[in-house]
């Protein structure tokens, strides 16, 4: 297990990613901090402790989702985004609230399942070797009765056949296929078959899970149907490992450790919680979302919700909710829901300096992918500081003029500005493109300075 990372560690880790918005990264960091010491604490003390959801109050594009994944990747923990407004679709009840429960509990048996694949990974690559010289070296059949409880297949054969001269030409066979000079061959193997008669369910809000548990149920009663497949060595090995990994771990230890994982450190984010915010109409949508907010109160609160790996206790998920706040405000909120969000913090827009540090600075940085990208043509793509200056105004003023997006705006400016050269970048190979401000300016000025133009096309 990892080391625990401190607040200031979080906040650098959370740095490399995200520009600005220092209050949002030093809440989310001691957020983080709070589920390890509560862990620390004495037992009697532990359930007491409730974890700090937090609202994170700005407007779209400025860091509050990629926030939150980041943290949940710094924490390892299984990770939900969903928009709360998902919840008001249907009727007046919307998805079934607890639904985002289920769906982060498949995130986790996903997630824990990988890593334990992972754990037995060498042993299951040892399996497969044994089963691929099988195929390839068909033991002679003997009669005597032990040979049909063998569980391992050339588990006892290969030690019966290094007395003979079998044995010599399956070690000769097993140093071929380890240096990978029998990759060209075809083997014959037999795979699950995936096909499952389609079940399509038509209902209300609310019943979404049936379809998938009714598969689940007929899945486990029905036989089970392989098929005869021939597949080049490489890939044969591959399906023989993961078979076997899935035959060597222990799915109940899994779901234990895959619920215990989500019920002390998931995360859930609820984006877009100001749309089902407001309580001042007694009409129309507002009903639904004042049902909505009383719906996702008592899995906010704590209770316990029912899955089909068994009952998940939400007591100390960590709740992240966000929204612009434009209209209404987080006092729109039923009181009982605003006392569940003790954190609050608003996140700035961002201004020219911002988009340019983006643009340069974040490990993943565009200029980073775009260069990264046009690299694999065999073309290197450059932009001097200028250009780079000009991009972040331009970014700056569309934003200022028309809707304000954020960071997203510069994807947007980007992909026009670099059209041209990445379509035509399969005949430029060998070639170095310098990005400069004339050419931002030529290819982007006059969209800019038609408003109308700009709305559609940046």
């Amino acid at each position: 297990m990892q080391q625990p990372l401190t607040p200031t560690e979080i906040v650098r880790e959370l740095d490399k990613y995200i520009i600005g918005q220092k209050d949002a990264k030093r809440m989310v960091a001691i957020a983080l901090r709070n589920r390890w010491r509560r862990q620390q604490v004495p037992e009697h003390l532990r359930d007491e402790i409730a974890p700090k959801n937090i609202i994170m109050i700005g407007p779209t594009g400025v860091g509050k989702t990629e926030i939150a994944r980041r943290l949940a990747r710094l924490a390892q923990s299984p990770f939900l985004k969903i928009e709360a407004s998902k919840f008001t679709e249907v009727g007046y009840v919307g998805r079934d609230v607890e639904s985002m429960i289920r769906d982060l509990m498949e995130l986790a048996v996903s997630m824990v399942r990988t890593e334990e694949m992972e754990a037995v990974k060498m042993k299951a690559e040892e399996i497969a070797e044994e089963k691929l010289l099988d195929i390839l070296l068909p033991p002679k059949r003997h009669q005597e009765p032990k040979d049909a409880l063998l569980e391992e297949p050339g588990a006892l054969r290969a030690a019966q056949e290094e007395s003979d001269q079998a044995g010599s030409t399956r070690e000769k066979l097993r140093k071929l296929l380890q240096k990978g000079a029998l990759d060209d061959r075809y083997v014959e193997l037999d795979v699950p078959d995936r096909n499952f008669p389609m079940i399509e369910i038509f209902s209300g809000a609310g019943m979404e899970e049936m379809d998938y548990n009714l598969r689940d149920m007929l899945g486990s009663m029905l036989p089970r149907r392989t098929k005869r497949r021939k597949v080049k060595i490489p890939e044969a090995r591959e399906i023989l490992i993961q078979e076997e990994s899935q035959r060597l771990i222990d799915m109940d230890k899994v779901v234990k450790s895959a619920i215990e994982r989500v019920e002390h450190s998931g995360i859930i984010f609820l984006d877009e919680i100001d749309k089902i915010a407001g309580r001042e109409s007694a009409r129309g949508p507002d009903v639904s979302r004042e049902g909505v907010q009383r719906d996702l109160l008592p899995i906010v609160e704590g209770s316990t919700v029912t899955t089909k790996y068994g009952m998940v206790r939400t007591d100390h998920i960590l709740f992240i909710a966000s929204g612009a706040f434009h209209i209404s405000k987080p006092s729109d909120l039923i009181p009982e829901l605003q006392g569940r969000f003790p954190i609050r913090v608003e996140l700035n827009s961002l201004s020219k300096e911002d988009f340019i540090l983006i643009l340069k600075e974040p490990e993943n940085a565009l200029i980073v992918q775009y260069e990264s990208l046009l690299a694999t043509e065999n073309v290197t793509l450059t932009f001097d500081d200028s250009a780079i200056d000009e991009i972040a105004e331009i970014a700056y003023q569309v934003n200022s003029r028309t809707e304000n997006i954020g960071a997203r705006r510069l994807h947007t400016i980007m992909e026009k500005l670099l059209s041209d050269i990445s379509f035509n970048a399969p005949d430029l190979k060998g070639q170095e493109i310098r990005i400069t401000s004339d050419y931002v300016q030529k290819t982007l000025q006059e969209i800019v300075k038609d408003e109308d133009l700009s709305r559609y096309i940046l």
